[in-house]
């Protein structure tokens, strides 16, 4: 069972998405550049040496810790992120920006995004209980509403927030899990369908999810408003044409493109990679899903193959997201795009996270 060889295949993946991240996250913060010298320099430092460094020196500590070390302690690392998340709304230590309270601030250092560590906490406990349960799973005490108090605790703290896109793939994730773990499929419906109502309700009380839904039907209602983003998303991908203006040559990411660092990084790829080039970094988070999905299948046993799954579909659910988003196949969520859009603290955890998923790599059983 012991292969003590990690899987080569997905680390070359990842390495692949990193690179690329790194190089498409410099271009697009060029048009901080020319507007703001220090805020470039700033931003730079915050993704390539607080995410970027932190998150393979962390990666690398992971790799080398038994995966069972998560299982023991999963609880404390569930309630410990939990309690920092809330942390946010402590006067003078939270920090609020676009209307959100989701930071914390850390004086010179920037600031830190305590829900990446909460998704983290949340699959390393949920794994670690449907494995405790695995011959009760079929049972609803021990599946379904174990799930349902979890997500209920943390959608009261990320909904205070508000952070509906970070409970949102929270829950695809939780969903994910229970199929791998072979809870009934009609518990798995019921969610399923239980949560659409639920944040059919969340979209009829809240304002911000409303002009979101309005700007997916129809991208003409406010040109210069709600729909603004899509719009330029769509003109930056649409100009790339079939190669792309070249590496660095966006026009969009100046004074056109809102956050063009951030959530819309993929229409600067598209702008200047082209049709060939979106085209393979949708490939790239292909081939990422299938052989981290291939390692969970694969994994020693319950907790790892859950665990496994928990990260990768967590991350590829979140850059599908993003890549929907921005072409207008789903509406506006602003969640970034995994190992690309700024957010060093996304990029540290997903790299920590990471580390896990190859050391488990490493005692994949042979394949039948």
């Amino acid at each position: 069972m012991k292969g003590k060889k990690i899987d080569k295949f997905f680390l070359t993946t990842v390495i692949l998405l990193v690179c690329l991240g790194t190089a498409m996250f410099v271009s697009a913060s060029l048009g901080f550049l020319t507007r703001d010298e220090k805020t470039f320099y700033t931003v730079l430092f915050t993704q390539l040496v607080l995410g970027l460094g932190m998150g393979l020196i962390g990666m690398y500590f992971t790799f080398k810790i038994d995966y069972k070390f998560w299982r023991k302690y999963s609880l404390y690392l569930f309630l410990g992120s939990i309690a920092i998340t809330a942390l946010v709304f402590v006067p003078h230590l939270g920090w609020t920006h676009g209307g959100a309270t989701r930071w914390i601030k850390l004086g010179p250092l920037g600031t830190f995004q305590p829900v990446e560590l909460l998704k983290f906490g949340f699959i390393i406990y949920f794994a670690a209980w449907l494995s405790w349960a695995k011959n009760k799973v079929k049972d609803f005490k021990f599946s379904i509403l174990p799930l349902v108090i979890m997500i209920s605790i943390i959608g009261f703290v990320l909904l205070k927030q508000p952070d509906t896109k970070s409970l949102i793939l929270i829950i695809i994730t939780g969903l994910a899990m229970i199929f791998f773990a072979n809870v009934p499929i009609k518990y798995i419906f019921g969610l399923v369908f239980g949560s659409i109502i639920l944040f059919g309700i969340l979209v009829f009380y809240t304002p911000y999810l409303q002009k979101r839904v309005s700007t997916f039907v129809d991208p003409s209602t406010d040109p210069q408003g709600s729909s603004y983003q899509i719009q330029q998303s769509l003109v930056a991908i649409g100009s790339g044409g079939i190669f792309g203006r070249g590496f660095g040559q966006s026009v969009q990411k100046f004074n056109y493109l809102p956050e063009p660092q951030g959530d819309s990084i993929f229409a600067v790829l598209g702008e200047e990679l082209g049709f060939i080039g979106t085209f393979l970094t949708v490939l790239l988070y292909s081939f990422f899903a299938l052989r981290g999905l291939r390692i969970a299948n694969r994994s020693p046993d319950l907790f790892s193959r859950l665990l496994v799954c928990g990260i990768v579909i967590l991350i590829t659910a979140q850059s599908f997201m993003n890549i929907a988003s921005i072409t207008g196949v789903f509406p506006l969520t602003g969640v970034p795009l995994v190992f690309m859009s700024q957010g060093g603290t996304s990029l540290m955890i997903y790299l920590i996270a990471l580390g896990v998923v190859l050391q488990i790599s490493k005692y994949q059983r042979k394949s039948e």
